[in-house]
């Protein structure tokens, strides 16, 4: 194919009467991928964009494909992919094929947009039309795809669920107050993100928000992070330090997991939410407190004031505005939102833009996350790190996703589980003998298609289980 921005340098050229076939080869090629909304590059040997597919201009503009052919691909999508020491430019080199690489595409004359970028060497097939200069292929798609649907009402803050949607109403109902709040929950619910919310939706917004982790400090060094010291209040106080209250002045203070307070600490804080007054350790003078508080905790503080270790005048001064965030198996209509939004995020600090296969999101919405959404976060963080190709495949995961009911017991089922095959002296179940499609469909409809419990139903591992399920045409 020959066209204004055909490179000079191109060591080969195009025959007449093949030009016609190879304009009308591309043409079908490029309108496949619009069909996707995807654009399609051909690069030659030196990485210079032989063609843009007309996608292109509907993506950036008309004439953005002209533009950039002709042009080296770095100057595109970026040295640090395709520059002479770009990491895809030499993978590519190397013989290899990579796919959910995140990068920006910049044309002159468009607005840059981020995409993601698949790449692999040309490899024909015998007797197709194909210009002999192309020597690698890039496709991309708008990374927008991929983002969470929906831009959400307070930053960080994912769900769809019912308890989501009244967290969200109380926030917003907060706006104009600065009653003291209490928020409980599990570890790993978003306490914090929580915190931060209301504290972005107050009149205080405009002032810090000071975090301290009131388990994190044995108690004499918890008092003066809280309220300061003078010098010489305790050994190694060698000058005045201002407290976190202090440094809180005109904002919030969150006290996370408050109920690790201990007992003569909890004493001053109450005098502080009583009459908004404090000293610093080893100082006589008052100090007015003009800080919010915000208090968090995993804790059951009803069962820890019956036991004596809280103080129920605290605890009441504390559960002015009382907000309790569930745990994520009990919104499971979150997980999905949460971990597209989270795989988005993950994936953007690696330079990755990843989805999830259908499998994997159903593998997600089983389990029961006793980790809430840190854990969700971790098991992410995992599977990019794996992942190889652009979707999150089942095997990316930990192996604790899909392992079945924490507790270990298996669902009753008919399907016999097959003998196990003996290798030395021991016993592996992953080379199991070839069980035929209807013995495999059996396991997977008595366990509801939970793939996991089929794999051990049938006496395989999950990974084992997904290969033969691929072979045979099982989905």
């Amino acid at each position: 194919m020959s066209s204004p921005g055909t490179i000079s340098s191109s060591p080969q050229t195009i025959p007449p009467e093949e030009s016609e076939a190879l304009k009308a080869a591309l043409a079908g090629v490029s309108s496949a991928f619009a069909s996707l909304g995807r654009v399609f590059f051909c690069l030659d040997s030196a990485f210079n964009v032989l063609h843009a597919s007309s996608q292109l201009d509907r993506m950036l503009g008309t004439g953005a494909a002209a533009r950039v052919e002709g042009r080296p691909l770095e100057s595109v999508l970026g040295a640090d992919l395709f520059g002479p020491a770009g990491v895809l430019r030499r993978l590519l080199l190397a013989g290899e094929r990579r796919e959910g690489w995140l990068s920006t595409l910049a044309v002159p004359g468009s607005t840059a947009r981020p995409v993601s970028v698949t790449a692999a060497p040309f490899c024909p097939e015998p007797g197709a039309v194909c210009d002999p200069r192309v020597a690698f292929v890039v496709v991309l798609r708008p990374v927008e795809e991929d983002q969470y649907a929906g831009s959400p009402r307070f930053p960080g803050l994912i769900g769809r669920s019912s308890a989501m949607e009244r967290i969200f109403n109380l926030i917003e109902n907060l706006e104009h107050s600065e009653a003291t709040v209490l928020l409980t929950g599990g570890s790993g619910t978003g306490k914090e993100v929580v915190a931060r919310a209301i504290h972005t939706h107050s009149p205080r917004r405009d002032g810090p928000l000071v975090a301290v982790n009131c388990g994190a400090l044995p108690g004499e060094l918890l008092e003066s992070e809280l309220f300061g010291h003078v010098r010489g209040a305790f050994t190694g106080a060698v000058r005045d330090r201002a407290g976190r209250f202090e440094a809180a002045a005109g904002g919030t203070l969150f006290l996370d997991e408050v109920a690790d307070l201990p007992l003569q600490l909890q004493v001053k804080l109450l005098r502080v939410l009583q009459e908004r007054t404090f000293e610093r350790v080893g100082e006589t003078r008052t100090r007015k407190a003009n800080a919010r508080i915000v208090a968090a905790t995993n804790v059951d503080l009803r069962r820890a004031v019956q036991e004596g270790r809280f103080r129920e005048d605290l605890y009441y001064r504390l559960r002015v505005v009382p907000i309790e965030i569930p745990p994520l198996c009990e919104r499971r209509e979150d997980i999905e939102p949460l971990a597209t939004f989270l795989l988005a995020r993950v994936g953007a600090r690696q330079g990755r833009a990843l989805r999830f296969s259908p499998d994997v999101l159903r593998m997600l919405l089983e389990h029961d996350w006793p980790g809430n959404v840190r854990e969700l976060e971790n098991v992410l963080e995992f599977a990019v790190a794996v992942c190889k190709g652009q979707t999150i495949a089942p095997e990316d995961l930990p192996s604790e996703i899909g392992a079945g009911p924490p507790d270990g017991r298996m669902i009753e089922t008919a399907v016999p589980a097959p003998p196990p095959v003996t290798r030395g002296n021991g016993t592996h179940h992953d080379d199991a003998p070839a069980i035929d499609a209807a013995r495999i469909r059996g396991a997977l409809e008595a366990c509801h298609w939970r793939r996991h419990q089929a794999a051990a139903v049938l006496g395989i591992s999950r990974t084992t289980l997904w290969r033969r399920m691929r072979d045979l045409g099982l989905s």
